[in-house]
């Protein structure tokens, strides 16, 4: 009967589709666009496919198997699934969601640096259509992050004000996106995962008409130097939230088959990102007259340097590149209220939380725990603090 009850009261997903779309869309951010592909290229072309899809199906399927089906069986977050295991293992449950809530405030400005770089290409288009990746790289970090604000000794000077703007409207998008419930979250990620991928087809179709394009791709999966895999063991290892998402799918849906597309998914997005980007690279080096080790191939100079310069050599190139920082947005926001709804699931299911709102909790997380404790009280407060946190040492093993 209390199974019964927890099932009518829960939110619940619209879809199917909307969980997958969420949890891909989760799965899938920017490392998906500029490292996997320049693993590849490191780490013997081809060859890296081996170690990768090994990792893939005996540690990525299984890890998220036993996410999605514990909080699909439990019902509840992280904290609540492993104290349902043992009471002392609640604070297993809330470091990982520490974690999540840690990854999400340093995502937060990677996600305002690109509003920042997209609504800037309309004010200073130049920088991207007539400079090298590099130039466009350091213009990147002076005038977009504001490293020129820092003095000799790498200490912040100033205020970068358009950051700290950009970045309240990135809370606040994630905030949009979270506070209206679990169903209308599933119906924004057919929008924030369903356009870029669709965008990412857009961009490869693009990339490979282009002169030098079978260099680049030939560097990123042509050539499988098998010897890496000995000489260079790293390699392995380089190949290497779900419970809250996964706690709101009906208790006996199909686990496995959805974990089995989630990671799939995540694969075949960062597989086809590699086309994309290699076949532009190609396409640069060419213009350029250089080798294709020349010009940046992973991490953020590739994104923010050597891809927009390849996109605004095209005809319209300025419309491609704030099409790239558009799609960029998307796949970090998703991330984001992905992450930030891990901490607004436990929170829910917490005595506390139980007494509000989802958008008090949204809003909770977001803007401080201030309004909380005006609301519940101080007391109240501190006891759940006390009660949750306390686990993290029952856990330790006292």
């Amino acid at each position: 009967m209390g199974d019964q009850t927890e099932a009518t009261t829960r939110d619940r997903w619209g879809s199917k589709i909307a969980f997958i779309m969420a949890a891909v869309g989760f799965a899938v951010g920017f490392g998906n666009v500029w490292r996997f592909p320049s693993l590849a290229y490191e780490y013997g072309g081809g060859a890296f496919f081996i170690p990768y899809i090994m990792a893939l199906l005996f540690i990525g399927i299984p890890l998220v198997t036993l996410e999605v089906s514990l909080g699909q069986y439990h019902q509840t977050g992280d904290v609540g699934v492993f104290g349902s295991i043992h009471r002392r293992l609640k604070g297993v449950g809330l470091g990982s969601v520490i974690a999540a809530w840690v990854l999400v405030t340093y995502y937060a400005p990677l996600i305002a640096w690109v509003i920042n770089a997209f609504f800037d290409s309309f004010r200073n288009a130049a920088i991207w259509e007539d400079s090298t990746g590099s130039e466009a790289y350091a213009y990147f970090l002076d005038e977009i992050i504001g490293e020129k604000t820092l003095g000799a000794d790498y200490l912040p000077t100033r205020m970068v004000w358009a950051n700290v703007g950009y970045i309240a409207v990135t809370w606040f998008v994630v905030w949009l996106c979270l506070a209206w419930g679990i169903e209308a979250t599933g119906k924004v990620t057919y929008f924030t995962m369903g356009l870029p991928a669709i965008l990412i087809f857009v961009f490869l179709g693009r990339a490979v008409s282009l002169p030098g394009a079978s260099d680049g791709i030939n560097a990123y999966i042509g050539e499988w130097d098998m010897s890496v895999l000995v000489n260079q063991p790293e390699c392995w290892s380089r190949a290497g939230v779900l419970t809250a998402f996964g706690s709101y799918c009906p208790r006996d849906g199909p686990a496995f088959q959805n974990s089995i597309i989630i990671s799939v998914c995540n694969s075949l997005f960062s597989f086809i990102a590699g086309f994309a980007v290699f076949a532009g690279l190609g396409y640069l080096a060419y213009e350029e007259g250089v080798e294709l080790d020349k010009v940046a191939v992973s991490g953020p100079s590739l994104l923010f340097g050597a891809y927009p310069v390849v996109l605004a050599t095209l005809p319209g190139g300025i419309h491609w590149v704030r099409l790239l920082f558009f799609t960029l947005f998307l796949l970090g926001i998703d991330s984001a209220f992905a992450l930030t709804d891990a901490v607004v699931t436990v929170t829910a299911d917490s005595v506390p939380g139980a007494n509000l709102s989802r958008k008090q909790i949204v809003s909770g997380w977001i803007a401080g725990l201030e309004q909380q404790c005006e609301e519940l009280g101080s007391k109240t407060m501190l006891a759940y603090i006390f009660t949750t946190f306390g686990s993290i040492i029952a856990a330790s093993g006292v």
